[in-house]
């Protein structure tokens, strides 16, 4: 039987590619986010090579992430594989200054984004006594910089939950990872910078970001490991950038 895997934030780069990554190797797919013109494309695109699912929700609702586990079709049912990817960040202002609803919304989809879906799928993966939990972190749950202070706090929780989820999980089967990359080039600074292209587009330029396929290449490598193996944190930046502040650009 296929193994199943669960990715949320499908429609966004990273999340795009751990899906193509997934099904390359023989993964069935559920395939969640809130823009059902890109998921159903994702799903034309992939449904070729394997099965999916797709479902149209957002992470940060307790009700809408219950909704949609318990009417999950039975034969996919089973998670073993799930990918919490999706993720935000909006805004790049000082504390003082920074928005509450900004702050809310980080907080809303990258920690209890996380922490509902994997409560939702945990009792199955517990029952069969076997599952792997990778959470899409960031360099920002390792090092917090100017203007980064809730986006760097919701990161710093979710790396702080993966390693509480190990800690408790040890001797179910169940393995739990986090991957934090630094700069990937996606439509992660369009989002933080409200739609100002321009503004997004400087964050990368002069050097080599991180591209999706790289995060998706390391979920593969991470989730193919042997039973007995767990990667529990991976720190992964582009050759041009040794923190948050410092990136060899070529201007």
């Amino acid at each position: 039987m296929k193994k199943k895997a669960l990715i949320t934030g499908a429609t966004g780069g990273i999340g795009s590619a751990i899906a193509r990554k997934c099904a390359e190797a023989n993964y069935q797919l559920i395939l969640c986010g809130r823009n059902s013109e890109k998921l159903e494309l994702l799903k034309s695109e992939l449904e070729n090579q394997t099965a999916v699912y797709t479902a149209l929700f957002d992470v940060s609702s307790r009700e809408e992430v219950a909704r949609f586990v318990n009417s999950l079709p039975n034969e996919f049912s089973q998670i073993d594989l799930l990918v919490n990817n999706a993720g935000n960040a909006h805004g790049l202002d000082l504390s003082q200054d920074a928005a509450l609803s900004d702050w809310e919304l980080m907080i809303d989809t990258n920690i209890k984004g996380v922490m509902f879906l994997t409560k939702a799928i945990l009792p199955k993966m517990l029952e069969v006594g076997s599952g792997h939990i990778i959470n899409i972190g960031s360099t920002a749950a390792k090092e917090v910089y100017p203007r980064g202070n809730m986006y760097c706090a919701t990161k710093s929780a979710v790396d702080t939950l993966t390693n509480g989820l190990r800690i408790d999980l040890n001797g179910t089967g169940i393995r739990v990872s986090a991957i934090h990359p630094a700069m990937v080039q996606t439509d992660f600074s369009k989002v933080r910078f409200k739609g100002d292209e321009a503004r997004a587009a400087k964050v990368y330029e002069g050097f080599q970001p991180l591209k999706p396929e790289d995060i998706a290449n390391i979920v593969h490598f991470i989730s193919a490991m042997p039973p007995h193996v767990n990667i529990s944190d991976l720190v992964v930046y582009p050759t041009d950038q040794a923190s948050a502040t410092l990136v060899n650009r070529k201007l």
